[in-house]
């Protein structure tokens, strides 16, 4: 079925990262790709250098719908996309993770008939004040292909009663990625020497999300906590600032703590870089939860929840909150630890995987053999 077409709906960072091995797995096998951009992240530091890195071709469309308050975004991605998927009529749409984006994309292709694939589901944090929660729970249940990463979260599926055919558990694609850029990004990127970093005598700070930033206080006490716990180990913190953060330390007037090093957003290389040679990572971010547990690295989660709960229960993170007392006392526990855990998610052959259990796509002998 050389030549079968398929869609990728994708609009942020992560989104690109983990699908990235499943579209060059469609390539190796001969299908045709259709990759639409929603534009959820609208700049080029957050998303036109990942494709470049990962050796994507640019999206073949690009909404362009950049920020907006849910509705009206979601609103104009379905408008957007479903227009692309009349004129490309694929055999399958793929989405990845929760966000807006991916809701768009389930939701126009369940509408025109076009099975889903849905990669990384039964994620749950059980936190319904989450935007992504209800995203998660709604794509899982119109996708005709669900692809959990762990059995854990295939059984979560189950308990909502998604049918057994529809699910095939694969592993986590972040898996794939860092498995195959962590030497790349070892040997190309020059962010340590740019930022005068060490190895090891730092610590790194992602914050971005609505209910971390856009809450002043609990923006200050996750700043002060994180600024006291690097303190304590005399450590500087690196913290690539994400725009919708810039947006609101300005608009709040928070000072930043002498501690905490803000620097621009980085290219995929550059943070895989500084996330394999942190002392300790401080996230609010799900994916970054994964790559650390991945790439050995101890992290801190400044939330109360995670849907992710497999890198706690391998001892690679803590979950903290943002109280600054508790944020102090997850990083004393978390620093130092040798990194040896077995990782989570799988073994670097969820995208192999995923196709494979398309039927409308090529099985892995249809694969021309490279050099």
């Amino acid at each position: 079925m050389t030549g079968s077409n398929v869609s990728f709906v994708l609009g942020t960072r992560p989104e690109i990262i983990k699908l990235a091995p499943v579209i060059q797995e469609c390539h190796r096998r001969g299908v045709d790709t259709h990759v639409i951009h929603t534009g959820q992240h609208y700049s080029d530091s957050l998303d036109a250098v990942f494709f470049r890195q990962l050796g994507l071709s640019p999206p073949d469309a690009n909404l362009e719908v950049g920020s907006d308050d849910h509705g009206a975004q979601t609103g104009a991605m379905l408008a957007g996309i479903e227009e692309e998927l009349h004129d490309i009529e694929p055999a399958v749409v793929f989405v990845q993770g929760d966000t807006n984006s991916t809701l768009a994309g389930a939701l126009v292709g369940s509408k025109v008939d076009v099975d889903v694939a849905h990669v990384e589901a039964g994620l749950r944090s059980f936190d319904d004040d989450m935007p992504e929660e209800t995203n998660r729970v709604i794509i899982d249940h119109i996708s005709d292909h669900l692809f959990p990463p762990t059995e854990e979260t295939a059984a979560l599926l189950r308990n909502e009663g998604i049918p057994e055919d529809r699910i095939t558990v694969t592993g986590n694609t972040v898996v794939d990625a860092v498995q195959t850029y962590d030497d790349r990004a070892a040997s190309e990127s020059r962010i340590l020497s740019e930022l005068g970093l060490t190895e090891g005598q730092f610590d790194l700070l992602t914050a971005h999300r609505v209910e971390t930033v856009d809450d002043r206080d609990a923006f200050e006490r996750i700043l002060s906590g994180v600024s006291r716990a690097s303190a304590q180990a005399d450590q500087e913190v690196i913290y690539p600032i994400h725009p919708r953060a810039e947006d609101r330390l300005e608009e709040f007037g928070i000072a930043v703590p002498a501690r905490i090093r803000l620097v621009e957003p980085l290219g995929f290389f550059d943070f895989l870089r500084l996330e394999s040679t942190a002392d300790v990572v401080f996230t609010d971010s799900g994916g970054v939860q994964e790559e650390t547990s991945i790439l050995g690295t101890p992290c801190v989660t400044l939330r109360y929840g995670t849907e992710r709960p497999e890198t706690a229960f391998v001892g690679a993170n803590c979950v903290a909150g943002r109280e600054p007392s508790a944020i102090v006392a997850a990083a004393t526990q978390m620093r130092g630890k040798a990194g040896d855990w077995k990782t989570p998610f799988g073994d670097g052959t969820a995208a192999v995987q995923i196709v494979d259990t398309i039927p409308e796509l090529p099985a892995r002998e249809a694969v021309t053999p490279t050099e």
